[in-house]
C-alpha cells in the first residue's frame, strides 16, 4: 500500500468533480482491507486534514478502517464519527453504503456500550437521510436511530422516520425491526392505533420460517390490539402459511390472555395478569398487561352504552367491578375528555346520559382531515400503479409467473368448433 500521507494526498486532490471521485474510489478499494485496518491507530491524526464535507469518501474509507478495527479509539472518536454523520456529502458517501452502514453501525454500540444513546439520535437521524435515495426508501439505519430513540425515551424522535411512507425495502430484517421498533414508539406516546398498524405489518410480512422478531411483534400486537379494540383479529388471508400456522404456538400465554379478556370478567382477568407476571415481565411486557387489565374497565363501560341511554354511577361501578361510583365517575369522565364515549353526568342525581356521536362532519378542521386523507390514498394508489407496470415487465417476474401458470397452445382448443372463432 502506499503511504497514508500519499492516500491522504490523493482523498485532498480528487474529491472534486464526479470523475475525479470515480478515479478516488479505484485507488481507495485498492487500499482497503486489512492493510488499512492495521494502520488504524495512524489513520486517525490523518482525519484532521481532511474534511468530513468536501473529501466525504475518503474520509469514509479512513473512518471506516478505524471504527471496524476493534482499537481502542477513545471519546473523542464518537465526536469525530457524529460530526462526519452530520456533514457528509450524501452523493459520495452512498458510493460505499456497506462502509456507511459499518460506520452508523459502529457508533451505535458504542454510544449504547456508554448507555449515552440520546448522543446518537441527531447523527443517526441525518445519516438516514443521507444514505436514502428517496424517503420511501428503508435503510439498515433506519432501525438503529429507532433503538436508540427508545432507549434514550425520545419517542417523539422517532416520528421524524415513521411519518415516512415506505414502499422500498432491499433487507427482510430491516422491516421486521422497523416495524418492531416504531411499533414500541407509538406504544410510548400511546398512539395504539398506529402501534397497531406497524406491529401488524411485522406479524403478516412474507415468511418462509418464523422469526423472533414477528414472534415478539406478535405479543405486543395482541396486547395492542385488546386495548385499542377489545379483541384479536384473525390473520388476514396474505398472512404467510408458517405464521399462521405457528405463530399462536410461540405466544400461548398472550392467546389465553386475549381469550379471558373476551369473557369480560375484570377478577377472572386480573387473577390470569397476576399468575403470568413472570412471563410477561420476561417478555417486558407487564406494563402493556398491565393496561389490557386497566382497559377492560373502559370496554365495559362502552358495552353499557349500546344498551342504555341513562344509568347510574352505582350502576356502572357495579356492573364493571368498580369499588366505587366515586371510581365509575373518574373512568366515565376520562372516558368523555377522551372522545371514546359521549355522555354527560348530571352531579345532582348521580346519572350519566349517554349520547350519539355529535360530529357532524362538515368542520373545517375534518373536511381538512378528509382533504388530507384523499390525497394520501390518491398518491398511494398511482404508486401502486406505478409498481404493478414495473412488476409486469420485469422479466424475473415474468419469467416466474410463466414457470408457474400453466400454458395454452393451439392445441389445447383443438376441441372447440371452428365456427365459434
Amino acid at each position: 500500500m502506499e503511504s497514508l500521507e500519499a492516500l491522504v494526498a490523493h482523498i485532498q486532490g480528487l474529491s472534486g468533480s464526479p470523475e475525479e471521485v470515480a478515479h478516488l474510489h479505484s485507488l481507495l478499494k485498492q487500499a482497503d482491507g486489512d492493510s488499512l485496518r492495521s494502520h488504524a491507530a495512524a489513520l486517525v491524526p490523518f482525519l484532521t486534514h481532511l474534511s468530513p464535507e468536501a473529501h466525504s469518501l475518503g474520509y469514509l474509507y479512513l473512518l471506516e478502517a478505524c471504527a471496524t478495527s476493534g482499537a481502542n479509539l477513545g471519546a473523542d472518536f464518537l465526536v469525530t464519527v457524529a460530526d462526519f454523520l452530520t456533514a457528509c456529502s450524501a452523493d459520495q458517501i452512498r458510493l460505499a453504503p456497506d462502509k456507511f452502514l459499518n460506520v452508523c453501525r459502529v457508533f451505535k454500540d458504542q454510544v449504547m456500550l456508554l448507555n449515552t444513546p440520546i448522543r446518537g439520535i441527531a447523527p443517526l437521524r441525518a445519516a438516514v437521510r443521507k444514505i436514502q435515495a428517496s424517503p420511501e426508501q428503508l435503510t439498515p439505519v433506519h432501525a438503529e436511530y429507532l433503538l436508540l430513540c427508545l432507549l434514550a425515551k425520545q419517542y417523539k424522535a422517532g416520528l421524524s422516520v415513521l411519518e415516512d411512507d415506505i414502499f422500498e425495502v432491499d433487507q427482510p430484517k430491516d422491516l421486521f425491526l422497523y416495524c418492531y421498533y416504531g411499533g414500541m414508539i407509538y406504544i410510548g406516546l400511546k398512539k395504539f392505533p398506529k402501534a397497531s398498524e406497524l406491529l401488524h405489518n411485522a406479524v403478516t410480512a412474507p415468511m418462509s420460517s418464523l422469526n423472533a422478531i414477528a414472534v415478539e411483534a406478535y405479543k405486543k400486537y395482541i396486547l395492542v390490539s385488546l386495548i385499542q379494540n377489545g379483541q384479536v383479529p384473525s390473520f388476514p388471508k396474505y398472512t404467510s402459511a408458517t405464521a399462521q400456522r405457528n405463530m399462536k404456538n410461540h405466544a400461548q400465554i398472550y392467546v389465553e390472555l386475549s381469550t379471558c379478556y373476551g369473557n369480560g370478567r375484570y377478577t377472572d382477568l386480573e387473577t390470569f395478569v397476576e399468575s403470568n407476571a413472570a412471563v410477561f415481565q420476561s417478555d417486558n411486557n407487564l406494563g402493556l398487561a398491565k393496561q389490557v387489565l386497566s382497559s377492560m374497565y373502559k370496554r365495559n363501560i362502552q358495552r353499557l352504552t349500546q344498551t342504555y341511554l341513562t344509568l347510574s354511577l352505582e350502576d356502572i361501578a357495579r356492573s364493571v367491578q368498580l369499588d366505587t361510583p366515586r371510581d365509575a365517575e373518574m373512568h366515565v369522565l376520562r372516558m368523555i375528555e377522551d372522545g371514546e364515549i359521549h355522555a354527560t353526568i348530571n352531579q345532582k342525581d348521580g346519572m350519566v346520559s349517554f349520547h350519539e356521536d355529535p360530529e357532524q362532519y362538515k368542520s373545517v378542521e375534518m373536511v381538512e382531515h378528509i382533504d388530507t386523507s384523499i390525497q394520501r390514498l390518491t398518491a398511494l394508489s398511482k404508486k401502486l400503479a406505478s409498481i404493478d407496470e414495473n412488476m409486469a415487465c420485469d422479466p424475473a417476474y415474468l419469467l416466474k409467473t410463466g414457470r408457474d401458470n400453466r400454458r395454452f397452445d393451439y392445441d389445447d382448443f383443438d376441441s372447440v368448433p371452428h365456427k365459434y372463432f
